[in-house]
């Protein structure tokens, strides 16, 4: 491989063109993949960095998912990354009542490019989908998001029923969306919120370091 960590500075530098090449390159010589993928993963934690110092924005943030699916793509016919590495399951929804999607969807872009399996439920969800969702999968993480104010009940009725469920031991929750707050987080019952979906990553992450 080239210089240890030339793949990390392409896609920090958002390099398409120069982070494809240099994956093609590991893949034509046989490389280590486990590196490649943590280069990748690396740059995106730091890209996710300099978001929350505000040095760089939305847009980037989606770039640099789509870079790496391109990188992951050219790897894929000889990596086991996807099935054998994964960091843990966390599952995410809209809460019921509200339809909105688009920043469930960048969290679940971000936790995906992180290397976590994402079970992603869509809009409008029901408790009970929640519940039998962590169940099913075993997740130690559910994330709910929400872009209505009127949609607060919804956080706290989730919670509610997955502590009746038998399973909050289990699972640790956040909550994130444009009128979500610390307070909101507080008073329904939540764990943890998440100001934007790079936070909601790092979360996802100290849960499973644990």
């Amino acid at each position: 491989m080239e210089e240890n960590r030339a793949i990390y500075e392409a896609l920090v530098k958002f390099n398409e063109k120069e982070v494809k090449r240099l994956v093609n390159k590991v893949k034509e010589e046989g490389g280590p993949l486990e590196d490649v993928m943590n280069q990748l993963q690396d740059a995106l934690i730091e890209i996710g960095n300099r978001f929350e110092r505000e040095e760089c924005f939305v847009p980037d943030l989606i770039y640099s998912g789509v870079i790496m699916k391109e990188a992951v793509a050219i790897l894929d016919p000889m990596s086991s990354y996807k099935s054998g590495a994964s960091k843990g399951k966390v599952v995410l929804g809209t809460v019921y009542g509200d339809v909105h999607d688009i920043g469930k969807d960048l969290v679940a872009m971000l936790l995906a490019n992180s290397g976590f399996e994402v079970i992603d439920l869509g809009t409008n969800v029901e408790p009970a989908k929640f519940v039998s969702a962590i169940k099913e999968s075993g997740a130690k993480v559910v994330g709910l998001s929400c872009l209505l104010t009127i949609s607060f009940k919804a956080i706290a009725d989730t919670v509610k029923a997955i502590k009746e469920a038998g399973i909050r031991k289990s699972v640790s929750i956040m909550a994130g969306g444009a009128p979500v707050t610390e307070l909101v987080v507080e008073k329904t019952g939540c764990d943890y919120y998440g100001k934007d979906a790079v936070s909601g990553v790092k979360f996802a992450l100290s849960v499973y370091e644990k």
